[in-house]
């Protein structure tokens, strides 16, 4: 099963594009914020970001090869997925593991895990995850733009001073490569809106959950908005149709959890940034309902309950005829009484 190569593919988005062409779309949706992070952040970005799809890439073409299978790398899923997932990472990764992880994120999670064990997690989000808890030093190591210099802070979300609305909006902080320019990434999801690649109910409904959450407690919008990797997340990796389901009230439901988890994690846990958490566990979560029967499931349902109606009405016929034969009983002791006297 591919992961990002069927973005979006639910009945309301009528559409005859290849996955060539959509894979196409969601690069050039990308490439705005990529070229921009390599700009802030200097040439090093760029090598990561070669890094990561060089890796996917390559792995792609040997499974293909070991297995005597088509080449599949020509529908441009394994560049889509290398490229985002090296927009998750920061410009001071080092080269050789960015390699290692766009290699495992096809092989392990995508090929073993999706496409053979049938268990279809998100490859980016799956291998962010794995490498914030292998290597954390490494995934939070940041320089702040222009400088290159190392900083110990990380993004807005957990540094003390924050950034002017300007800079937190168009990108001028510290971050993974392709996540501080929340304007270039709405503006590729636009993109892809337009194209009908995506639909927009998941990741309306996800910054929209994190805003409410956010203005209720009474915490920084901004911040809380653009700061970290909530537009990236929502707009690029939670619309993967592999991930979420199908429906216009599943989209619903599922981006409205996104932000809850991703509210109630920043908030309530150390966790500076709970959006790749929030999507792995919906993921995870839509994994588990998919494979169930819902259909054997409600006709066991409608026998259980249909079984425990029968005995409730044996129950409350018997009880009522019990009561009706005391009553009658004693009414007739009482008509006995008075015809005796």
């Amino acid at each position: 099963m591919d992961s990002i190569s069927n973005i979006d593919t639910a009945p309301e988005i009528k559409h005859n594009n290849t996955t060539m062409e959509r894979m196409l779309d969601f690069i050039i949706a990308l490439l705005p914020a990529c070229v921009f992070g390599c700009i802030l952040f200097g040439i090093r970005a760029a090598f990561v970001l070669l890094a990561t799809v060089a890796g996917a890439l390559i792995s792609e073409f040997l499974w293909n090869k070991i297995r005597k299978q088509s080449l599949t790398i020509g529908d441009l899923t394994a560049a889509a997925i290398g490229l985002l997932l090296g927009m998750n990472l920061p410009s001071t990764f080092p080269i050789w593991l960015a390699a290692i992880s766009g290699a495992f994120a096809i092989i392990v999670v995508k090929l073993l895990l999706g496409e053979i064990a049938g268990f279809a997690l998100n490859p980016v989000i799956t291998v962010r995850i794995l490498l914030a808890a292998i290597f954390p030093r490494l995934m939070n190591n940041f320089i702040e733009p222009v400088s290159y210099m190392p900083v110990s802070s990380a993004t807005p979300l957990v540094s003390e001073t924050t950034p002017i609305f300007k800079n937190l909006f168009f990108g001028l902080h510290s971050g993974c490569i392709g996540e501080t320019s929340s304007f270039l990434l709405l503006v590729g999801g636009l993109y892809l809106v337009l194209r009908r690649v995506i639909n927009p109910i998941i990741p309306l409904c996800f910054v929209g959950t994190v805003a409410l959450g956010t203005v209720i407690w009474g915490g920084n919008l901004e911040v809380s908005l653009f700061g970290g990797g909530l537009m990236l997340g929502a707009i690029f990796i939670a619309t993967d149709s592999s991930i979420s389901p199908k429906t216009k009230i599943g989209k619903l439901i599922f981006g409205v959890c996104c932000g809850i988890i991703t509210f109630a994690l920043r908030q309530f846990t150390p966790l500076p940034e709970g959006t790749a958490y929030a999507i792995l566990g919906m993921n995870i979560l839509y994994i588990v309902i998919s494979k169930l029967d819902l259909l054997k499931i409600k006709e066991k349902a409608v026998e259980i309950f249909s079984v425990i109606g029968k005995k409730i009405k044996e129950v409350f016929t018997a009880l009522t005829g019990f009561i009706n034969e005391k009553i009658i009983k004693k009414i007739k002791f009482k008509f006995g009484r008075k015809n005796g006297s």
